[in-house]
C-alpha cells in the first residue's frame, strides 16, 4: 500500500542516508493500475556522493527486503543510467470476492489464511502486504524462492473453502509475471 512504501523503504533509507551523511530521500510515489493494484512504487533519493552512495542504497533497500526486478535509475545532469537490484521473490494469491458461495464468506476469515500461509512459509518468507479490489483480494508474500514458497502454501490453498478457485502469481522471482 503507498503508506507501506515510507514504513518499509522511504523512512529507513532515509535515516540510513542522514546517519552516514550520504543524501536523504526526497519523495516517492505509488503507479496504480486500472484496477487499484500497485503498479510500481518509486523512492526519490538525493545523493551527495555517487560513488559510495549508489552501492549503499542497494545494500540498504535489498536489506530492507527489495524484490528483484528492482531497478535504480540514476539522473546525473544531462545522462541517466539503470542498475538492476533485489533479492527476494514474490508470489501473490488472489482470492475470489464475489464467486464462491455466500455461507464460505460468512464462517471463512480471511486472517485465518494469513496466519496459515505464515505459519507454513516460516524461514522461507513473509506476507508484507494486500489489495483488495472489487472482485478479488490479493495477498502479498515475499520472500527467498517463489517456487518453494507456492509449494509451502499449496496444501492449506487446496483445504481452505476461502482460497477455493485462488490464483498464485510469481510477481518479483524466475518466472515473473
Amino acid at each position: 500500500m503507498p503508506l507501506d512504501r515510507g514504513e518499509r523503504y522511504e523512512d529507513p533509507l532515509h535515516d540510513a542516508l542522514e546517519a552516514k551523511g550520504l543524501g536523504e530521500t526526497t519523495g516517492g510515489g505509488t503507479l496504480l493500475q486500472a484496477s487499484g493494484e500497485i503498479e510500481y512504487i518509486d523512492v526519490e533519493i538525493e545523493l551527495t556522493d555517487l560513488e559510495i552512495g549508489i552501492p549503499f542504497v542497494i545494500e540498504q533497500l535489498e536489506a530492507l527486503g527489495a524484490p528483484k526486478g528492482s531497478k535504480l535509475r540514476i539522473h546525473n545532469g544531462e545522462s541517466s543510467n539503470e542498475i538492476p537490484f533485489g533479492k527476494f521473490e514474490g508470489v501473490a494469491v488472489y482470492f475470489d470476492g464475489v464467486g464462491l458461495p455466500d455461507e464460505v464468506y460468512a464462517f471463512s476469515d480471511v486472517n485465518v489464511v494469513i496466519e496459515q500461509l505464515n505459519k507454513r512459509l516460516v524461514g522461507q518468507g513473509e506476507m508484507l502486504s494486500y489489495w483488495q479490489g472489487p472482485a478479488e483480494t490479493a495477498l502479498y508474500f515475499y520472500g527467498r524462492d517463489a517456487e518453494e514458497m507456492k509449494r509451502q502454501m499449496s496444501g492449506f490453498l487446496l483445504s481452505y473453502p476461502l482460497c477455493e478457485g485462488a490464483r498464485v502469481v510469481t510477481i518479483a522471482g524466475r518466472d515473473e509475471g
